[in-house]
């Protein structure tokens, strides 16, 4: 009888990816959840499939793209405490703040679009905030993918609005996410803001 033998992930890696998210079945699909979203698209997208290791207050898995050991994580801490699980990991890994990448969503975007950032501040984003307070840094690429606002002249709040399903437009910027941090990866900063963030842009912005 032959075992498989158990093959010992990666003591140390270059880069860690965080999709923002509320962990739960309720939550998969909201506009609140794009990050989750996106690393679960670029987790099948690298072969890793469905992230099922679990360790620091996330899910996670590690592939190599590159050349480079790559760490791509879900805190399952809701998205206020998401720098609880980013630390941790962080800090596990001895990543620094200029290679770890976060995803995330953004009302002050129109929908559809993306933009990506060398470093700045954390916005009105709580999860971003609890992120850039636990690091004590905001020097870190990030991925916001927009949302739109919501429909104010009908009542709705925006608590209602992250939290209810993503719209096509949205979930068009989910599916470019990952050839965006792929080209970050392999490309730099630099050239992946150059790609990426005229994505879903109308002629008449």
């Amino acid at each position: 009888m032959f075992r498989r033998k158990k093959v010992s992930e990666p003591q140390t890696v270059d880069y860690i990816v965080c999709g923002l998210g509320n962990p739960g079945s309720k939550y998969e699909m909201t506009r609140h959840n794009v990050g989750f979203c996106a690393v679960d698209l670029l987790a099948e997208r690298v072969g890793l499939g469905r992230l099922k290791n679990a360790k620091h207050k996330a899910v996670y898995g590690i592939c190599t793209v590159g050349g480079k050991n790559v760490l791509l994580m879900k805190p399952q801490t809701f998205m206020n405490l998401s720098g609880e699980a980013v630390k941790d990991m962080v800090d596990a890994y001895h990543v620094p703040p200029q290679r770890l990448i976060v995803i995330f969503d953004d009302a002050d975007l129109p929908a559809g679009r993306m933009r990506i950032r060398r470093s700045g501040s954390a916005g009105t984003h709580n999860g971003m905030r609890n992120i850039v307070y636990l690091l004590e840094s905001d020097q870190f690429p990030r991925i916001k993918v927009g949302l739109g606002t919501p429909d104010r002249a009908h009542g709705e709040e925006m608590v209602d609005f992250v939290l209810s399903p993503m719209d096509s437009d949205t979930y068009a910027a989910v599916k470019a996410v990952p050839d965006a941090v792929l080209d970050l990866l392999e490309n730099g900063v630099e050239h992946a803001m150059q790609e990426y963030n005229h994505f879903g842009q109308t002629k008449a912005e």
